[in-house]
């Protein structure tokens, strides 16, 4: 919220560094197309849908201005955007946060654990033995022993009445992206990298 608000943030935890790191890794790897910059298109998108409308070409236009990762600075002392910029890590923030309560729990000798943040990390199996059998919400179910699973429902959040304008924004156009699936599912040993892919 700082970071968002000042446009910089000095002394960042680890926490937030080791995030966002990954958060650019995807970004890298997706072409662009995961983008946690595109925070004032969401605004955009929030705002207009609370006056039951869409947001128009031009103030599109002006939120895509405020977006793209090369305008995110990270160093170990210091986080800093180009201003106007915004971050939003829902993208990936949950996958995260279950990564680091597996390696807490972990730490302590848990085992045989399945975290659920929105998104999971199964530490080893069931305790009775088997793998943890995760139901989708788009229907089926995926097996985790010692992995992790995320899923992104493009219609998961809408912006208008019909549901027809989802949550997740490309970063190419500013406009909503097209749902092509009712949901998109990846598994990886890293639930934050999961987290960001299926994004």
């Amino acid at each position: 919220s700082r970071l968002n608000r000042n446009g910089v943030l000095d002394a960042p935890p680890f926490e937030l560094l080791e995030c966002l790191s990954l958060a650019g890794a995807v970004h890298h790897a997706t072409g662009g197309l995961f983008d946690p910059t595109v925070q004032p298109l969401w605004a955009a998108y929030a705002q207009a849908a609370a006056q039951r409308q869409v947001p128009d070409a031009q103030v599109i236009e002006a939120a895509r201005a405020l977006t793209g990762w090369a305008g995110v600075s990270l160093a170990s002392g210091r986080v800093s955007l180009r201003p106007g910029m915004a971050l939003t890590l829902n993208g990936i923030a949950q996958g995260y946060i279950a990564d680091r309560i597996a390696g807490l729990l972990a730490a302590e000798g848990l085992q045989d654990i399945l975290i659920d943040t929105g998104d999971f990390r199964a530490l080893g199996q069931q305790p009775q033995g088997g793998a943890w059998p995760v139901a989708l919400a788009q229907g089926g179910t995926v097996a985790l022993t010692s992995r992790a699973l995320a899923t992104s429902a493009p219609l998961g959040t809408f912006f208008d009445a019909a549901g027809t304008l989802g949550h997740i924004l490309d970063p190419r156009t500013g406009l909503t992206a097209a749902p092509r699936w009712r949901g998109v599912s990846i598994s990886s040993g890293s639930a934050a990298l999961a987290d960001g892919l299926s994004t």
